[in-house]
């Protein structure tokens, strides 16, 4: 699916260093598939040890429905590397995190599996903290993040990256789009070999 421009309400865990098992606990990577992995996100706060839904969990809050941009503490996707966490964040809805950092095996397994990992200044993270269920807008060509009635913010991301997300494709995708090209350079190869015999 591609990412060009996101404009969400936003829900806010305000923890920091929240590693790949608490996004989605060990148990849940037995799975051949992706399908069904959505529910094992925060599982273990989500619910109670009854497995009733803990209320005060922010997902599970009537302003959380629909958000699809999650704002977390620092270091969000710690730990274990596991491509499981951005799957199961994905399909929660979720298109995008923002954080002051981010570990870089979750980061390159998010950009892979079409989650946007947004890094902001700590300023501009303080104040989304204190803003969940407002509305903020992600411009990927333009590299901004904007929360409702503020400034745009800059963010990086690697220039593959965004090529493949607003192509809405994976590196696969990206090499398959290229055949037509591919396919004239190694015809012209093979004219300058057999030229040359």
């Amino acid at each position: 699916m591609k990412f060009e421009t996101l404009t969400s309400k936003i829900v806010v865990v305000p923890v920091d260093n929240i590693d790949t098992d608490q996004i989605i606990p060990a148990r849940y990577l037995k799975a051949i598939s992706k399908e069904g992995l959505g529910e094992g996100l925060f599982v273990d706060w989500r619910k109670n040890p009854d497995g009733s839904l803990n209320p005060d969990f922010p997902l599970n809050k009537a302003e959380a429905k629909g958000a699809q941009i999650l704002v977390a503490g620092d270091n969000f996707g710690c730990g274990s590397s596991r491509e499981h966490a951005p799957w199961a964040l994905v399909q929660n809805g979720f298109r995008a995190v923002v954080s002051t950092s981010f570990a870089d095996i979750f980061k390159g397994n998010a950009l892979k599996n079409g989650l946007l990992p947004v890094i902001v200044p700590p300023d501009v993270h303080k104040q989304l903290l204190a803003s969940s269920g407002k509305t903020v807008t992600i411009d990927l060509a333009a590299q901004t993040l904007t929360l409702e009635g503020g400034q745009p913010v800059q963010f990086p991301i690697d220039g593959f990256a965004k090529r493949c997300l607003l192509d809405g494709v994976d590196e696969l995708g990206y090499m398959l789009n290229q055949e037509a090209a591919i396919a004239a350079y190694e015809a012209k190869r093979v004219g300058s070999i057999n030229t040359l015999q």
